[in-house]
């Protein structure tokens, strides 16, 4: 009996069936997509699973509050809890003692219940070389769950990342005040992304760049709009072709309208922050749970990895909480009845765009 031919056609792509072997931190998409968590849980389920490894992320900042760095901290803490080089660079004098500031990964409530009872051990008279057998699903200081680290971990924000985690040798800072043009900062990333080639077989380890306010005054480049440019598009074509991710963070009011675009444009995900003003009586009308709001984050645009199918979320813009002072979330804004036929509001009735309409409301 002949065998089957398979058919085949010039916009397939012959995909292996078997999954590749992923290192800690990193998760299976469609599409043969990998994902490395952004270190919010709830971000990452906008994105659908996370930063596809290869894509640029930028995201535009407030000018009057540094909200970004909410995103960042978590974006470098989980990538250290999970073992993955990282590049931080920063207008700081001494960007290092940023690293001082992140987070550390939150204990579940499920976790603590799983602690063992200390009066239980005392009454266990057995000799410490046994002790290995018992608590084997415990989660460990470095977040592993039954002997595995977690994807996505929810960060307390009022407890700094251990020492040793901050203190690794996988960690590159530098310093871009100083720099009169952006060749160093290009041989430092070309230096740290050679270490992540992409395999198809397998995906031991993924690099992450974090690049602060990169259009900073402070910055003696600041005003070579052009060379800011090309490093940009040198930066990512680098990026796609390894296994990393790449976020810049950028106040889009130091650039040009044009330049604005072109950077909008580069990015695979596209981001935004805005905080929000004291006692706004309006808006605390408008908004239900205002007074626990810190912030809101905008999704301009989503990475599409090997697919043409755009991505339609259901919301793109989210209100930026802190539980309980500590836990960094985000939610669908809920907007309150307004009173009388017509009026004004921030969005339809049944999304949470940020295009706001106006008009009567017609049944």
């Amino acid at each position: 009996m002949a065998t089957a031919k398979i058919r085949r056609s010039s916009f397939s792509r012959n995909l292996s069936t078997a999954a590749p072997s992923l290192g800690p931190g990193l998760m299976c998409g469609p599409n043969g997509t990998v994902f490395l968590s952004s270190g919010i849980p709830d971000l990452d389920k906008v994105l659908g699973g996370g930063f596809p490894l290869g894509s640029l992320v930028m995201v535009m900042e407030d000018a009057e509050a540094p909200h970004h760095m909410l995103l960042l901290r978590n974006f470098m803490a989980q990538g250290l809890v999970h073992g993955q080089p990282l590049l931080y660079a920063s207008p700081a004098r001494d960007p290092r003692g940023f690293l001082g500031t992140l987070p550390s990964p939150a204990v579940s409530k499920d976790d603590k219940s799983r602690e063992p009872d200390p009066n239980q051990e005392k009454g266990l008279r057995i000799a410490w070389q046994y002790k290995k057998y018992f608590g084997e699903n415990q989660l460990t200081f470095d977040g592993q769950r039954d002997g595995k680290r977690e994807y996505s971990n929810e960060f307390d924000l009022r407890k700094p990342l251990e020492r040793h985690l901050i203190n690794g040798q996988r960690i590159d800072c530098v310093s871009i005040q100083d720099f009169s043009d952006l060749s160093t900062l290009q041989d430092r990333c070309a230096t740290f992304l050679s270490q992540f080639p992409r395999n198809d077989g397998s995906i031991s380890c993924a690099g992450r760049i974090a690049i602060q306010s990169f259009c900073s005054p402070q910055c003696a480049y600041s005003n070579m709009e052009w060379e800011i440019l090309s490093f940009i598009r040198s930066l990512k074509s680098t990026v796609q072709s390894l296994n990393s991710v790449a976020i810049i963070t950028f106040t889009p009011s130091l650039l040009s309208p044009s330049f604005c675009k072109r950077w909008q444009h580069m990015a695979d995900t596209l981001l935004s922050v805005k905080a929000i003003q004291d006692e706004d009586k309006e808006l605390a009308l408008l908004l239900t749970g205002y007074q626990d709001m810190v912030g809101f984050l905008n999704v301009h645009k989503v990475a599409r990895i090997n697919t043409q199918v755009p991505v339609i979320l259901e919301a793109t813009t989210f209100s930026i909480k802190l539980q309980k002072r500590r836990y960094l979330v985000l939610e669908c804004l809920n907007q309150a009845p307004v009173d009388g036929s017509s009026g004004t509001s921030y969005g339809t009735s049944g999304s949470c765009s940020s295009s706001s309409k106006t008009g009567n409301l017609d049944f």
